[in-house]
């Protein structure tokens, strides 16, 4: 297969990665807004660069990954459609809410094919506590706890066009509840703070922020994340059923310390970041996005879900920013 990938900061680089070393990638071409960037990046995987972002949608590709900056992912992926070519782009498909909905309608209307980069769905914790849930495992679910940690606080630049921390962190647990569950989020309360590091404050930003979640079946959610975690980056969930418990995310590499004198913890060895906790997941979210593409695999993350998410996230924003419970009903969808 011949693939386009537009935008190789952080994410892209990663991606890239991914795709040169793909048994079923025959070409990679790399566009980015910075040719320079591109070019280091091109040079080290065996790629080539296209001479502008246009070009890789006429440059004879079957498919385009799009990693490039959040104000730019709306664009690309109505040109992608407009050139018949299957879309994988990272989150958020859009900047607000109303343009990420249009998106994926119109996307939908030209028959298109759009995956988001929703990475934890396949994460094998996270498929082993989902197929858990599904078979009955736990019994009845009542309750979800969920914890998202950054040890250290992105750059303001990233800060400041994240879209905030319900927005660009939390949205992978709100996709999750769902995705496990196979309930739907019907209510929310949020709370945030800015306590932390002044930039955040300066920013108008949260640092740290938890929301409490009731599904449609009348499971419990919690969720909770914040960007300055110093014990590590630590992602966990915990599935609770009447009949069992399960844990995700809790293993050696868990940064958290036990007072109980025979825990297993402190760990010794955190987990650096994101993108060696969740390695696995990217390389198998693009070797899916690749079967989806063939026409080979149903879309495992569509646009669809990924508003869905976007939707609880702006719920839990209008929550903590009004200080009241946010009917989900209240909150624009298709």
């Amino acid at each position: 297969m011949r693939i386009a990938l537009v935008g190789v900061g952080r994410m892209g680089a990663i991606h890239a990665a991914n795709l040169s070393r793909h048994a079923d990638v025959t070409s990679l071409v790399i566009a980015d807004v910075d040719r320079q960037r591109a070019q280091e990046v091109a040079r080290r995987l065996d790629a080539s660069v296209a001479d502008s972002v246009d070009e890789v949608f006429t440059s004879g590709a079957d498919a385009v990954v799009i990693a490039s900056n959040t104000d730019a992912h709306a664009g690309l992926i109505r040109q992608a459609a407009a050139a018949g070519l299957p879309a994988f782009c990272e989150k958020p498909i859009a900047a607000d809410l109303p343009e990420a909905t249009r998106v994926v309608q119109e996307v939908q209307e030209t028959g298109g094919t759009l995956q988001i980069g929703l990475m934890r769905r396949f994460d094998a914790g996270f498929l082993a506590g989902r197929a858990m849930v599904r078979s009955g495992q736990l019994g009845r679910l009542h309750t979800i706890r969920s914890v998202g940690a950054d040890p250290d606080p992105p750059p303001a630049t990233y800060l400041s066009a994240s879209g905030g921390i319900f927005w660009d962190a939390l949205i992978h647990d709100f996709d999750l509840l769902r995705w496990i569950s196979g309930r739907e989020v019907t209510e929310v309360y949020a709370y945030g703070s800015d306590a932390g590091p002044p930039i955040f404050s300066e920013l108008g930003e949260l640092d740290t922020a938890m929301a409490l979640l009731t599904m449609d079946d009348r499971t419990l959610a919690a969720t909770t994340a914040t960007r300055c975690n110093g014990a590590g980056y630590d992602v966990r969930m915990e599935l609770c059923g009447d009949a069992d418990t399960v844990a995700i995310g809790l293993n050696r590499h868990t940064p958290l310390t036990s007072v109980e004198p025979d825990a297993p913890f402190p760990s010794s060895d955190p987990t650096p970041g994101f993108l060696e906790r969740f390695a696995s997941a990217f390389e198998a979210e693009i070797d899916a996005f690749l079967q989806v593409a063939r026409g080979d695999l149903e879309n495992p993350c569509d646009g669809r879900e990924a508003v869905e998410a976007l939707r609880v996230a702006e719920a839990c924003w209008r929550s903590q920013q009004e200080r009241r419970p946010v009917r989900m009903a209240e909150i624009p969808g298709f």
